[in-house]
């Protein structure tokens, strides 16, 4: 099968100026640009805001054992709408700091936020959660958890964080999906992979010389 392929790549985007528009936590810059045409020249120059919030890892842990997943469940400001809980069950995230490597901030991020141990992690997807307007590319994991703590309330209080910690079977999780009861996009991403793969995962640590 013949893998896709874009037409066009960073070569063809002219971006004619930067502007810095907001720094806070996150920042937005306005930036001029044009871009090559399908059907051929230049687009006119055009005026785009864009979210700079960096880049992120995700990871779900799973146990191969017991086939349970830790989740954890927490407040996004995002999420408020209406009569809708703004409270998610969602993986495990956190940005990637300048320098640093995704798997450190995969095994810091279950500690802190799930006080969850992690064994190996195998990539499993990257991903722009809304290219139209902000630069953040995720990427996504599934880690061996090793060790979890269930019932527990984890997260940092500088960062106010009131994070719930709690363990489903991959099969419950998988029906919450199927229900579209998991709303948000990374978890879905993490649970349709494990789903297609877990077993071939499973077999793939055994045969690399370890117990599961």
């Amino acid at each position: 099968m013949t893998s896709f392929q874009t037409r066009f790549g960073a070569a063809d985007v002219d971006i004619e100026a930067r502007e810095p528009s907001y720094t806070g936590y996150f920042s937005l810059e306005t930036l001029t640009l044009r871009h090559r045409l399908f059907e051929g020249g230049w687009s006119a120059p055009m005026r785009r805001e864009l979210f700079q919030r960096g880049d992120a890892i995700g990871v779900l842990p799973w146990d191969p054992v017991t086939d349970q997943l830790v989740m954890i469940e927490q407040f996004r400001v995002g999420a408020i709408r209406g009569s809708d809980s703004p409270w998610m069950l969602e993986l495990i995230a956190g940005i990637v700091e300048p320098g640093e490597a995704d798997s450190t901030v995969a095994h810091r991020e279950a500690q802190e936020e799930a006080g969850c141990k992690l064994g190996r992690l195998e990539p499993i997807a990257t991903f722009f959660p809304s290219a139209g307007a902000c630069s953040e590319q995720i990427r996504l994991f599934i880690g061996e958890a090793t060790h979890a703590q269930p019932g527990t309330i984890q997260g940092l209080d500088t960062e106010h964080e009131d994070i719930l910690v709690h363990t489903i079977a991959r099969e419950q999780a998988l029906s919450m999906m199927d229900r579209n009861e998991i709303n948000n996009g990374h978890t879905l991403i993490a649970l349709q992979w494990l789903a297609r793969h877990g077993e071939r995962l499973r077999a793939t640590w055994q045969v690399a010389g370890h117990d599961v």
